[in-house]
């Protein structure tokens, strides 16, 4: 009784003081990730007063690693991989090497072996998919084309983290240290992942879809959410039972089954809220491992290992996209997604001094460093639109930044495009799905347009529709020019992120004082800051689709149509 009252006493302060701390952080702008870790650092060995059991934590984090892998396979898509490719799959490969390459140097010189080293650098290397995923829905750029940038990035990190957590045990000391016996090791460990690869492939992708529909059709949710629980679970334990390979690796390759099966979004839906419980219970249960003494014995080193975090990461991957021609906001935001450590960091650093490979004061340092790098992380984003003014004042630091992809495509090939353009036409900044279903109203009324569009794919497929467009952010100075924004009659506004939007308003002013614009708002507040602006009409996408359905109900109860009211208060400013 005594030991099941210090289990339920341990996740009873787990979770309270993880909500309670996590409340906090959120209320400082901070993610809550960081009271989570904090949490655990308070209910650790290190610190005094309650002291949470350690080993019962540790069994409930690895569940939490299980789902948050299964999470991860769910999510992962190769046609989202395939969409990425072109910058997404070369940019996050060097970025990763360049990071690795830093934080084993970084390791080499505080004398620790080769193969410790290199298993820092890896944890150095990749960033939270947690934090970046919650980091771009909270700004409303998830579905954007620099969110799905982002989540490319991820991706790819995230699978060479899973290839990494099969090839690490390779370099444990019982795997011998010479080079015939860690190639032997290597080759048996890739032999035993080729067949369960194969396996899953072959028999899973079957099975498993089969299993999870027929059991949706019984029409029991707590019979559908089991079968979930059973395959994540199941696949991770067969994984690591009978093939050697990482609880992690079997959770992702379950996730990915079940995510090509038409049950793929109730799957997720029902394994959410277990999955994002038992992944707050991971990153306590990490904490719990924290002594807070490292942040003050270990500032040089800590210290060392956020400057290699933010230049193998942030810059490093800022730059990779503006070399494959993505335009300077995307890379900016990008390089603040992507500057800080997290989750799969931890799992390399715990799987290193488990095996004997990485000292336990490496672990100590990546997760001192991971707490601060994501405490730091808002600040980061809040400085991309202050760097990219600061870079777009200084034209040759542009032109060096942003190379021919952007001005090319803008300056040259749109300059002839354009010119034929009547004047009075319209710019629709942001072709996404709101922008595309605007531009088919306009083609069918016959009246011109330019679409400003900054997916370089989408600009070439709505292009080749014979729709004139601009490839590039709306937003940054001097690019609505190129759509003759000076004699242009109206602009729609369709970006989602508010501070993007505030800057394409504030631009097409600037050229047109006179132009029309349309914008679309996301709460009140954007509404009022729009007002301010001066803008024709502010469309708030909840209270037209409330309008429109209480229209259809009012005509369903045979009333008349609900009137729209004299001023359109609902959607005007």
């Amino acid at each position: 009784m005594a030991h099941e009252s210090t289990i339920i006493t341990t996740i009873a302060v787990a979770l309270a003081l993880a909500f309670t701390l996590g409340f906090i952080a959120s209320k400082l702008r901070l993610p809550p990730i960081v009271g989570y870790l904090v949490a655990g650092v308070a209910i650790g060995p290190f610190t005094p007063g309650f002291v949470g059991d350690a080993s019962i934590a540790a069994q409930l984090a690895e569940i939490g690693v299980i789902l948050l892998m299964f999470g991860v396979g769910l999510h992962f898509s190769p046609r989202d991989l395939a969409q990425a490719r072109g910058v997404a799959l070369p940019g996050a490969v060097v970025q990763m090497i360049v990071a690795a390459m830093l934080g084993a140097l970084a390791a080499r010189l505080w004398g620790w072996g080769w193969a410790g080293a290199i298993v820092f650098g890896l944890s150095l290397s990749v960033a939270s998919t947690v934090v970046v995923l919650r980091a771009l829905e909270s700004r409303g750029i998830l579905d954007t084309p620099d969110g799905r940038l982002a989540v490319g990035w991820l991706v790819v990190e995230d699978l060479a983290m899973v290839l990494a957590l099969v090839l690490i045990p390779a370099f444990a000391p019982s795997a011998g240290s010479a080079g015939t016996a860690v190639g032997s090791a290597l080759a048996l460990t890739l032999g035993k992942l080729a067949v369960f690869v194969a396996l899953m492939i072959v028999v899973g992708r079957r099975f498993v879809p089969w299993m999870l529909t027929h059991v949706a059709r019984s029409g029991s949710r707590e019979l559908f959410l089991l079968g979930v629980l059973a395959v994540a679970l199941g696949v991770a334990l067969g994984a690591a039972q009978l093939f050697g390979v990482s609880f992690a690796l079997g959770a992702f390759m379950a996730g990915i089954v079940v995510g090509e099966s038409d049950v793929a979004h109730q799957a997720a839906a029902d394994a959410l809220p277990l999955q994002d419980a038992f992944a707050v219970l991971f990153f306590v249960s990490v904490g719990m491992l924290v002594d807070p003494a490292v942040f003050v014995r270990e500032v040089p080193r800590i210290g060392m290992v956020i400057v290699v975090i933010l230049v193998g990461q942030a810059m490093t991957a800022g730059i990779m996209a503006l070399l494959l021609g993505r335009p300077l906001r995307t890379a900016l935001t990008l390089g603040a997604a992507l500057g800080q450590i997290g989750e799969f960091s931890f799992i390399v650093a715990a799987l290193g001094v488990s095996l004997g490979v990485l000292p336990a004061e490496g672990r100590d340092i990546i997760l001192a460093a991971a707490i601060l790098s994501i405490a730091l992380n808002p600040l980061l984003f809040a400085a991309v639109g202050p760097v990219e003014r600061w870079i777009e004042a200084r034209p040759r630091l542009l032109s060096a930044l942003v190379r021919s992809s952007v001005a090319r495509d803008t300056q040259v090939t749109m300059a002839h495009e354009i010119a034929a353009t009547a004047s009075g036409h319209v710019i629709i900044v942001g072709y996404g799905r709101v922008g595309r279903a605007i531009g088919e109203v306009l083609r069918g009324e016959g009246i011109p347009f330019v679409a400003v569009e900054r997916d370089r794919a989408t600009v070439e497929r709505i292009r080749a529709e014979g729709i004139v467009a601009v490839f590039g952010d709306g937003a940054s100075t001097g690019l609505l020019r190129h759509a003759h924004v000076a004699r242009a009659r109206l602009v729609v506004v369709t970006a989602p992120e508010p501070l993007r939007a505030h800057r394409v308003i504030e631009e097409a002013r600037r050229v047109n004082p006179d132009v029309q614009l349309v914008v679309r708002a996301h709460s009140e507040d954007d509404v009022a800051a729009f007002q301010k602006l001066g803008v024709g009409r502010a469309v708030l996408g909840e209270r037209e689709l409330a309008f429109g359905m209480a229209r259809y109900a009012l005509q369903v109860m045979r009333r008349s149509p609900a009137p729209q009211p004299e001023n359109d208060s609902w959607n005007t400013v």
